[in-house]
């Protein structure tokens, strides 16, 4: 469908009810044609979402592209080239095992369409050529006459034309907590759920230009690079640039010795040159950091998940310990979504009691109505009740404005009941100045806090006269945690704005008893009509940033909230439970669905809570900096030992035109120093009590500072161990044949002081500080150790040397341990000046 006419649905919404026919070209009484729909159908298309869905293998291909991924793919490469077969097959493996996670990653997250897609009515009662008939839903097109009635789903947006009234439940959509009472010339929006009365509409948009699918084109917009994505890109590219520089610097020594200095310069020293190229390839990729990433960020999701949080967006993790602005919905969320009744105002009742009673009379329990439910719900005896019995009930309707019951009990007395709006009691009761002044004022009050109020009058002399009881005043009530979740996450330096369908009024007076802020803004009075979501002027973008909350907001004013304050460099969370809800959450960095959440909501967040309240999110936001907290630790230490391994490897090639390692050793260290950080999310680690977001430039001069010393500590015992070996010599146990044995020392050295860096990253101070490593995490990193050291012993894959040489090893790199934290401590306490 054209935009033009997008546009011309729009003005429909608004437009005079008989332009509405015209402009439709619709007989109300007869309905469209057979060969109209079709010509319409052929134009507007079916009455279903359309999505622009990837294929499995663009998702593959999209999986196989980034800075480590490209990488790990030229180092295959070279591999192949040069004949290294099992340096390939290791390569290649780890290589396929990340593309396997990426690809079953974005398979989960697409399916918060399908979800939006299934929420659409699958039958319709449509009037053509003069007859009413059952068709699927996705039928129907602009210009059909449709009837709805109790328990449908509506189908399409329509313009209500003939019928008395009809309730209808939009709170999914909107987010308003009561069903709003329709009548000719409303409109009802696709995807609302009819709860009393029975109407005629004629439909004005279908599929994806309806206000549902409004909000599925911005679900299906919506979405933000995860942090830690942006972050394993910046880590990527940052050593991509190092490994070309110190390649550079390699190949050029390399060929001026070979050219220059011996002429020797033929194919064997291209093939050599290769040959260094790839294990300094491998050297400057960090192999295991995505898996690394993902199954840190997997542990912790099963731990939140004990936590009654369920994780279906790994990334979301991360993004939850840097939230500084977190966007709540009310209706459900930060309220029971359940009407409650307040103090009554009393006029001529004995009690509240007497008000109350009088007011469950004029109900219907039947019906189920969320007022009537609320009043009856608040009788003290209910057996009460069943002592009168009704022998009429007048049903709410636009016109009349209240109920009335007429009762009888068994002792003959006759009762006749009336509840509804306090200005149409008021004309049936006709009270004294006073009384009507009084009741007017009550009104105003309730009104200025947010609060509905109803009158209740009774009559004993069956109609004749009637007397005005009281008001009772209905709101829906905070959640019982909701106050002390909200000041959790005030002293977690987290904002907390409310974001919802309701009036100003009713939203002012929840913050007030939240502890909220009360700048509660109508979005009408901020957002522009037709602004575009996407581009939301700078104007409005402060407004919002300081705004404490919005009212009467729309699916496109919440996603356009979210992502002014992105725009503005906060990390948003965002709470829902409706399909209102849906783009804001997918567009937040931690969209988060409440407990019994619609499946749109829940498919389009990150965050599912399956406790009611938002209690969880506290504990989940401190759960996310502890895992945080756990990253940031390897991310240093991963870099800081890859800084380590390409600088040996260059250094060594061009001062002794030696090569320390080999590719599969690297491989293989990468390995046993990444393995036991797999247990890392269950390390124990401080809460932190602000926000953490990735700063690069403190995790990478960080890294980069440990990474240079680290190279010093490994050239000191390599630049012995060469002596050794050169002049067949001995220094203390260190005793050497041949350059195998070192190129095992320096294979255990690196392993060894791989592991000791690990702790040095993972203290805030010093390493022997609490907290202490948990024991899972001393148990494989130990267990990883013992296995280097029975490799490195008995001769396994790498030349053996004496258990003395190991004990050395280990001792010289516990006294560097000492050294590396005294360097981060000053390293940190520079950087954190800022």
């Amino acid at each position: 469908m054209s935009t033009k006419d997008a546009n011309q649905d729009k003005k429909l919404e608004k437009a005079d009810l008989t332009e509405v026919i015209k402009q439709l070209k619709v007989d109300p009484k007869t309905g469209l044609s057979a060969a109209e729909v079709s010509k319409r159908r052929e134009k507007y298309g079916a009455n279903e979402l359309t999505t622009k869905e990837k294929s499995f293998a663009s998702q593959v291909l999209h999986a196989f592209m980034g800075p480590i991924s490209y990488m790990i793919e030229l180092a295959a490469i070279v591999s192949a080239i040069i004949g290294h077969w099992d340096d390939f097959i290791i390569i290649l493996v780890l290589l396929l095992f990340n593309v396997t996670i990426e690809v079953w990653q974005n398979h989960k997250a697409s399916s918060a369409l399908a979800a939006l897609k299934k929420g659409l009515a699958p039958q319709a009662i449509v009037l053509r050529d003069g007859k009413f008939q059952n068709i699927p839903a996705r039928e129907l097109v602009p210009g059909d006459i449709i009837k709805i009635r109790l328990g449908m789903v509506v189908p399409a947006d329509v313009r209500l034309i003939d019928g008395e009234y009809a309730s209808i439940d939009q709170a999914a959509l909107t987010g308003e907590s009561l069903p709003v009472t329709k009548k000719v010339g409303d409109g009802a929006y696709s995807g609302s759920i009819v709860k009393q009365g029975e109407m005629l509409g004629v439909v004005i948009a279908t599929g994806s230009n309806t206000f549902f699918g409004r909000t599925a084109k911005l679900v299906a917009s919506a979405g933000s690079v995860g942090h830690a994505q942006k972050a394993m890109f910046q880590i990527g590219n940052f050593l991509i640039v190092v490994a070309v520089i110190l390649a550079a610097i390699m190949v050029a020594c390399q060929v001026y010795r070979d050219i220059v200095v011996t002429d020797t310069w033929g194919l064997k020293s291209a093939l050599n040159i290769l040959e260094f190229v790839l294990v300094l390839l491998v050297a400057s990729i960090p192999v295991a950091m995505p898996t690394v990433f993902s199954v840190t960020l997997a542990l912790g999701a099963v731990n939140l998940s004990k936590q009654k949080a369920i994780v279906s967006k790994l990334s979301s993790i991360e993004e939850m310990a840097g939230i500084d602005i977190l966007c709540s919905d009310k209706t459900g969320t930060l309220t029971k979504n359940q009407l409650t009744l307040g103090k009554a105002t009393l006029i001529n009742a004995a009690d509240d009691q007497d008000c109350i009673f009088t007011g469950a009379l004029a109900s219907q329990r039947e019906n189920h109505d969320a007022i009537d439910d609320a009043i009856i719900a608040a009788v003290k005896n209910p057996a009460d009740l069943h002592k009168w019995h009704v022998d009429k009930f007048i049903p709410f309707d636009p016109v009349t404005k209240r109920t009335e019951t007429h009762a009888h009990n068994d002792q003959g007395e006759v009762l006749y009941a009336s509840k509804g709006a306090p200005q149409v009691i008021i004309d049936l009761a006709k009270p004294s100045a006073a009384e009507t002044a009084k009741i007017q004022q009550a009104v105003a009050d309730l009104a200025n806090h947010g609060y509905r109020a109803l009158a209740v009058a009774k009559s004993t002399d069956q109609g004749k006269t009637w007397q005005v009881l009281g008001i009772l005043s209905m709101f829906d009530p905070p959640r019982d945690d909701s106050k002390k979740t909200i000041k959790n996450a005030l002293d977690n330096k987290i904002n907390v704005k409310m974001i919802t369908g309701d009036d100003t009024a009713i939203a002012i007076e929840t913050a007030r008893q939240l502890g909220m802020g009360t700048k509660i803004l109508n979005a009408a009075d901020v957002f522009p009509e037709n602004f575009d979501p996407d581009h939301v002027p700078e104007r409005i973008v402060n407004i919002i940033e300081e705004a404490d909350g919005f009212a009467r907001v729309f699916p496109e004013h919440k996603y356009a909230i979210v992502k002014a304050l992105q725009q503005k460099g906060h990390i948003v969370a965002m709470t829902g439970d409706g399909v209102n809800d849906a783009p804001a959450l997918k567009q937040a960095d931690c969209g988060t669905a409440v407990q019994g959440a619609t499946e749109a909501a829940r498919s389009a967040a990150a965050l599912i809570l399956t406790a009611p309240g938002l209690s969880v999110i506290t504990t989940a936001i401190k759960e996310a900096r502890k895992i945080f907290k756990r990253i940031t630790a390897y991310t240093i230490y991963r870099v800081a030992l890859t800084m380590t391994i390409m600088f040996l490897v260059v250094l060594s090639s061009i001062i002794f035109k030696f090569q320390p390692l080999t590719a599969v050793a690297i491989v293989m260290m990468s390995l046993l120093d990444d393995l036991p950080i797999m247990s890392i999310a269950y390390d124990n680690t401080a809460v932190g009590t602000k926000p953490m977001r990735w700063r690069m430039s403190h995790v990478l001069t960080t890294s980069t500072i440990l990474g240079i010393f680290s190279v010093i500590q490994s050239m000191l015992i390599l630049s012995v161990g060469y002596s050794l070996v050169n002049h067949h010599d001995t220094f203390g146990w260190l005793d050497m044949v041949n350059q195998s044995q070192l190129q095992t020392i320096m294979f255990i050295q690196i392993v060894s002081a791989g592991c000791l860096m690990l702790f040095v990253c993972r203290a805030e101070k010093w390493f022997f500080e609490r907290p202490f490593p948990a024991k899972i995490l001393l148990l494989a990193t130990c267990s990883t150790q013992i296995i280097t050291i029975l490799m490195c012993f008995f001769g396994w894959l790498v030349p053996a040397i004496s258990l003395e040489t190991i004990a050395f090893v280990w001792g010289y790199n516990i006294i560097w341990m000492f050294i590396m934290n005294i360097i981060k401590l000053t390293v940190d306490r520079h950087l954190n000046k800022d």
